[in-house]
């Protein structure tokens, strides 16, 4: 236990003085809670029934090379995802349990796990997903479903935008970046923002990896210092500047070989800046 307890404490360390200086202050320590727990338990137990586990290798193994992973755990109802309790969003976004507003639009919503955590401060949550069986799952939870070119031209804005562990998995993440800045509700639309450190684009298409047409090259060799680089040089050249960001395990139910998976993300949350932020720094 305590081996697992050193375990679970590196996912949110941080060195602060790693990052630049504009981004040192916004820096918003996180750590282990009872939502990240019962995820945990949750998904330990679930990698624990045999026969289901044994069933689930086998579709993947059948379909993988021509279905997407995405599309595999959509059909079978595995690998959830969990990415910020709603104690830590509402820390990041600096809102309490009350706040509400009126549009959340998330990004690639898989099946909705997160959304949800997300959208009990909204009153219309849209959603954008490619994946036939994740678009069922969405639909299921009543969320509006909103095609990837229909979105920016709805006629309206939305409050909050989630781009959750999309921006690597995109063929043209500025391009993205742009679109949700003009779709934002002027001066109070955020944008929560997650990517994986460090930062590896790669689309996937049926069942292979390639390279996206655009992507973007992250510099530093350390979580803090691409998470600088991030904010200096891909935010601000999309005309965003940074209120806040926190390192957060990306967490994904397991299967018959481990409990779960872990990969290590940076969640920012992001606000359009007030110059046109075209010109890199």
């Amino acid at each position: 236990k305590r081996r697992r307890r050193i375990q679970w404490s590196r996912w949110y360390r941080c060195c602060p003085d790693l990052m630049g200086e504009s981004v040192r202050p916004l820096f918003v320590q996180s750590h282990l809670d009872t939502d990240t727990k019962a995820f945990l338990k949750h998904s330990q137990e679930k990698s624990g029934w045999l026969f289901t586990q044994l069933y689930h290798s086998l579709v993947s193994s059948v379909l993988s090379p021509i279905v997407s992973r995405t599309s595999i755990n959509g059909f079978l109802g595995r690998g959830s995802m969990f990415v910020f309790s709603a104690d830590q969003f509402q820390q990041l976004l600096q809102i309490g349990p009350d706040w509400e507003a009126d549009r959340l639009l998330d990004l690639g919503a898989g099946d909705g796990g997160v959304t949800e955590v997300m959208g009990v401060h909204f009153k219309q949550v849209y959603a954008t997903e490619v994946s036939p069986p994740m678009k069922w799952h969405l639909q299921r939870r009543n969320y509006t479903l909103l095609g990837i070119d229909e979105w920016q031209h709805t006629g309206f804005q939305y409050d909050v935008i989630s781009c959750l562990n999309l921006l690597d998995r995109c063929d043209d993440p500025l391009h993205l970046l742009r679109d949700i800045k003009s779709s934002l509700v002027p001066k109070t639309g955020r944008l929560v923002l997650a990517a994986v450190l460090p930062f590896q684009p790669y689309i996937e298409i049926g069942g292979k990896w390639e390279r996206p047409k655009e992507h973007l090259k992250i510099a530093g060799k350390t979580w803090e210092e691409q998470v600088t680089n991030l904010c200096r040089e891909v935010f601000k050249r999309a005309g965003f500047e940074l209120e806040a960001v926190t390192r957060l395990p990306y967490l994904c139910e397991g299967d018959m070989y481990n409990d779960y998976y872990v990969l290590d993300d940076a969640v920012f949350v992001l606000k359009a800046s007030e110059d046109s932020g075209d010109s890199p720094q």
